[in-house]
């Protein structure tokens, strides 16, 4: 039970990490973020671009579609313009799935330390490089903390049970993911847990796959809850969302056991697998949407809504 304990503690320092990571980078540069997303997205080529840019910038899909919303709301954008930056959003998260397999350990404490330095100090940009420093120290640490607990809880009878019905199952391996993700609102925080299962070989890649194909649904319950209240055109964006999500995963479910397979191909060690396999998914389907992107906008606002100008 202790084990289990420390193991959610380290999932608390991981979202605290990626939190302060992403105060950081935002507070660096918001304002010129914003302005990029109002400007850059008269087409949705051009949105796709920006969205997996700022996504990248920010660590964060789920932080790039509360803005995105918000701008709605705002009449600032339109909902016909979010659906370049949604599909964007989904390549740009990626980015930071890559960047959590490197291997920084050596510089873990130097950077814990100047960070929390640097945000004593009262200058706004140096207390957001202070951010930044000790966002990435949380999550690295975490993620050592997960590959080092991953066996010991993995032989706890409860989580013994859970991991042999994951392997027997995809489908309730996407549930996890989906509701893993729900609750803790960050599907970089869940896929880099299965990372840590999967280092030590406690679960299968195909298990890992799936888990990671439903936290790609999870996240966007945080844009859902954001677009609550704000106008027709923001929740229609968060079901655009949904929907891209939903249908991306529906296409590659059948795939799954392929795609473990093609992930051997890829990279020697797991969790580098997961995270190039989450690159081709989340690449291949919103490059597959994005030449029918107004129609795909059309079909939403059919489903979900009015007809919204645009």
């Amino acid at each position: 039970m202790l084990y289990l304990l420390l193991f959610i503690v380290l999932i608390v320092q991981f979202i605290i990490g990626m939190t302060l990571l992403r105060t950081g980078l935002f507070n660096a540069s918001a304002q010129s973020l914003k302005e990029w997303l109002v400007r850059l997205t008269s087409t949705p080529f051009r949105g796709l671009l920006i969205g997996t840019i700022v996504t990248g910038i920010l660590q964060s899909s789920s932080a790039v579609m509360v803005i995105t919303i918000g701008l709605i709301s705002a009449r600032i954008l339109t909902f016909r313009q979010s659906i370049g930056i949604i599909l964007g959003t989904n390549i740009g998260t990626t980015f930071t799935t890559e960047f959590i397999t490197f291997d920084i350990d050596s510089f873990l404490v130097p950077l814990a330390i100047v960070g929390a330095i640097l945000i004593l100090i009262g200058k706004t940009k140096l207390r957001s490089v202070g951010f930044i420093f000790l966002g990435l120290a949380f999550v690295f640490t975490a993620m050592n903390g997960f590959e080092y607990l991953a066996s010991p809880v993995s032989t706890l009878s409860l989580m013994t049970h859970v991991f042999d019905q994951l392997d027997s199952s995809h489908f309730l391996s996407v549930l996890a993911g989906i509701l893993v993700t729900s609750i803790i609102q960050s599907s970089t925080a869940t896929t880099g847990i299965v990372m840590g299962f999967l280092s030590t070989d406690v679960l299968g890649i195909d298990t890992g796959i799936a888990i990671m194909l439903g936290a790609n649904i999870g996240t966007c319950i945080t844009g859902y809850i954001a677009s609550i209240g704000s106008g027709e055109e923001s929740r229609l964006s968060a079901y655009a969302h949904i929907w891209l999500n939903v249908m991306g995963v529906a296409a590659f479910f059948p795939f799954i056991s392929w795609l473990a397979e093609f992930s051997y191909v890829l990279a020697d060690k797991a969790e580098v697998q997961l995270a190039h396999t989450s690159v081709i998914f989340n690449v291949i389907t919103s490059l597959i949407v994005l030449p029918f992107a107004y129609r795909f906008g059309d079909f939403i606002v059919r489903i979900h809504g009015k007809k919204v100008e645009g």
